[in-house]
């Protein structure tokens, strides 16, 4: 009984501070699932899908002011004390008009098509592999399928779940993982196109070649090309909901307590370079959410770049019409 007790007086220290916050739609008061809330000191967590997140003032005494965003609103600047409804915990963000006049719309398309594939490159090396962390997003340009109109209908999206390690710890996990999509903007990702959230999971079973199937949402890639990215959101509970993980850890330094970002699992393997670079990386939480491509000038102390694999190698199935 005495250890019961203690166990409910150290989560009530814990969390005793802290606020379940909801962001919804200014408009309609819809939740906006899976907004991004940045710290503003290159950390940040995820809302989940009923656009619900929880802040511990105990857990980030630094942080007072948080930046709340979601493709297709406008960004928004919080302070914990002064601007968050204190009644309700709510806050609302303002759809982005521009954005949203920006939104492709494509009618059924007619006409006769065939399936055609684009292989994704893998390989098993754990060594070779990008670590996938809450602050990273990594995104694959895809041109049309030989200059015809073309649809996304699957991704291949390569993945290592270090199967081969797990009787040295490595167990059952459930990832989510969020797609999103930017035009091309002179060959590097630009103005995010807001389609419907596309959130799926990923487990240890998938540990070569993961198939996302994207034939209903009706993705056409712009004559210019579309960048496709994907992005971690955090672990799942047993029912597939995204939880609150712990997405940093701290560590000792010369300069005081840093708080690292935790990678999580499938491990993303890196392929060896393209004569055409196509992968871009950002940190969302960080550097003004810059992207950049990934080469030397990324980071000339990356053990993946001194090695040559610079090309996350996901691949795609088209639906092509003929005219």
């Amino acid at each position: 009984m005495k250890r019961y007790i203690l166990v409910l007086f150290f989560l009530a220290a814990c969390y005793g501070n802290a606020q379940e916050i909801k962001i919804i739609d200014t408009k309609d008061s819809s939740p906006i699932s899976f907004a991004t809330i940045s710290f503003g000191d290159g950390l940040g967590t995820f809302a989940d899908e009923e656009g619900l997140f929880i802040f511990s003032q105990k857990k980030y005494p630094d942080i007072d002011t948080l930046y709340i965003s979601a493709l297709g609103y406008r960004e928004k600047m919080v302070t914990i004390a002064n601007e968050i409804n204190a009644a309700t915990n709510i806050v609302s963000l303002d759809p982005e008009v521009s954005q949203l006049g920006e939104v492709i719309v494509s009618a059924p398309k007619q006409g006769k098509f065939k399936f055609r594939k684009q292989k994704a490159e893998t390989h098993k090396d754990i060594f070779a592999c990008w670590l996938p962390t809450v602050e990273s997003e990594v995104a694959v340009l895809f041109n049309r399928y030989e200059n015809n109109v073309s649809q996304i209908s699957k991704l291949y999206l390569p993945v290592n779940a270090e199967s081969e390690y797990k009787s040295k710890g490595k167990g059952k996990f459930a990832t989510i993982f969020r797609a999103q999509f930017y035009e091309n903007n002179n060959g590097s990702p630009g103005a995010g196109i807001p389609y419907e959230n596309v959130v799926f999971a990923m487990d240890e079973k998938a540990d070569k070649v993961f198939e996302l199937d994207l034939l209903s949402k009706s993705i056409f890639i712009p004559e210019s090309g579309i960048f496709v990215s994907i992005q971690v959101l955090g672990y799942a509970n047993t029912n597939g909901k995204l939880v609150e993980t712990k997405k940093y850890r701290e560590i000792k330094t010369a300069r005081g307590i840093q708080k690292i970002s935790t990678s999580f699992r499938p491990l993303l393997p890196f392929v060896k370079g393209e004569a055409n670079q196509r992968t871009f990386v950002r940190r969302i939480f960080f550097n003004d959410k810059k992207w950049q491509v990934f080469d030397r000038n990324y980071n000339p102390n990356s053990k993946l770049l001194q090695s040559g694999h610079r090309n996350y190698g996901m691949g795609a199935e088209f639906k092509v019409y003929e005219d």
